[in-house]
C-alpha cells in the first residue's frame, strides 16, 4: 500500500512549444562552451542544468540548442560512468550502509536500505533492457562503494589539452 504517489501534485509545467526565450543573450555556441566547461569541472548533468537556469537564465538547453544536454556530451566525447539517477541511488545506499555499520539496530534505516536497493535493481533491469548497461552488469554493495568513490563524468583528454593550448 504505497501512498507516496498521491502527493506532490504541485509542480511547474513546461511550455507546450519549445522556443528559445527572448531574454537569452548567449549564442548556442557559447552555451555549448559553458556546458563543456562545467562538465570539465566535474558537474553532473542535473547540476549543469541548474547552473544554466540560475546563473545564465537558460530554462532548457533544448530550447536554445535544439538538442538535449546528453547529446552535447556525446558530441564532445564526454561520458558518464553510470546513468546519473542510478549513480545517486548507489551513493545513497553506500552512505546508508556506512551508517548501519555504526548503528546496527537502526531498523528504520535497514528498511530504507532495502527500498533503495530495490529501486537500484529495478533501474538496472531497465537500463539493461534499454542498452545503457551491459547485460552482465550486476549491483554489488562493495562494487558500488568503489564506483561512488570515483567521479561520475569522464572527460576525454583531448578536450583538456585543447583548453591548455589556448
Amino acid at each position: 500500500m504505497n501512498r507516496g504517489k498521491e502527493k506532490g501534485q504541485s509542480h511547474s509545467t513546461r511550455p507546450p512549444v519549445i522556443v528559445p526565450p527572448k531574454w537569452i543573450y548567449l549564442t548556442p555556441e557559447e552555451v555549448e562552451e559553458i556546458i563543456v566547461e562545467l562538465a570539465k569541472r566535474g558537474y553532473p548533468p542535473s547540476m549543469i542544468g541548474i547552473i544554466l537556469r540560475d546563473q545564465y537564465g537558460i530554462p532548457l538547453t533544448k530550447a536554445v540548442l535544439g538538442v538535449k544536454l546528453m547529446k552535447i556530451f556525446k558530441k564532445y566525447g564526454i561520458k558518464l560512468t553510470l546513468p546519473e539517477d542510478l549513480y545517486n541511488l548507489m551513493a545513497r545506499a553506500v552512505n546508508l550502509r556506512r551508517h548501519l555499520e555504526e548503528h546496527p539496530k537502526d531498523y528504520h534505516s535497514k528498511r530504507g536500505l532495502i527500498e533503495i536497493e530495490s529501486k537500484i535493481h529495478r533501474l538496472v533491469k531497465y537500463y539493461k533492457r534499454v542498452g545503457k548497461l551491459p547485460p552482465d552488469w550486476k549491483y554489488d554493495p562493495e562494487r558500488a562503494r568503489i564506483i561512488v568513490s570515483q567521479p561520475l563524468i569522464i572527460v576525454p583528454k583531448t578536450l583538456i589539452r585543447r583548453e591548455e593550448a589556448e
